[in-house]
């Protein structure tokens, strides 16, 4: 099995991603060993994106955090079985629906998502990854599983197996402030 289709490089990428804080489950995903994570989780830094090294949507904005911060919004956006609403985005992502507010806006400016109207609920909205959201979401999935499947190189089956079960269950018993 090589690193592109082990599902033991996701859920380890996931947990450490929730163990990092850098994400929540998002409404709608599964978790557990076996749920595939859409990306890794785990850390990507600001300004790596597809316009360049130091380019692209996450270089611009107020800095590291707003680059994380979008990150994350993008990561539970594309790990979600819907498009969500804005405060769905801040739960998945734990800040508040001013700041989600602020992100999706932020995001809406950089293409990188829409507004679409909720079928329920004509007064609300749902926000979905546009293509080049979806895209960028993409490569840094990529690029995570790259790394992480390099770190994991000199791991046997069994041992990817257990780490897997083992941070997922540390993230999930993680408590949540």
């Amino acid at each position: 099995m090589t690193a592109d289709d082990d599902p033991r490089i996701d859920a380890i990428a996931d947990a450490l991603g929730r163990l990092r804080g850098l994400r929540r489950t998002a409404p709608g995903v599964e978790r557990g060993p076996q749920a595939r994570a859409p990306f890794g989780g785990h850390g990507v830094h600001a300004g790596h994106g597809p316009h360049g090294h130091h380019g692209g949507p996450f270089a611009e904005g107020r800095g590291r955090m707003a680059g994380l911060a979008r990150l994350r919004m993008l990561e539970a956006l594309a790990a979600a079985s819907h498009p969500l609403s804005v405060s769905e985005i801040g739960e998945a992502i734990g800040v508040d629906q001013p700041r989600a507010s602020r992100l999706v806006q932020q995001a809406v400016e950089l293409d990188l998502v829409r507004r679409e109207a909720d079928p329920d609920d004509a007064r609300r909205t749902r926000i979905a990854l546009t293509g080049e959201g979806r895209s960028f979401a993409q490569s840094v999935r990529g690029e995570r599983r790259a790394v992480l499947g390099s770190a994991l190189g000199g791991f046997t089956d069994d041992e990817r197996a257990e780490l897997a079960r083992l941070l997922t269950k540390l993230a999930d018993a993680w408590p949540r402030g």
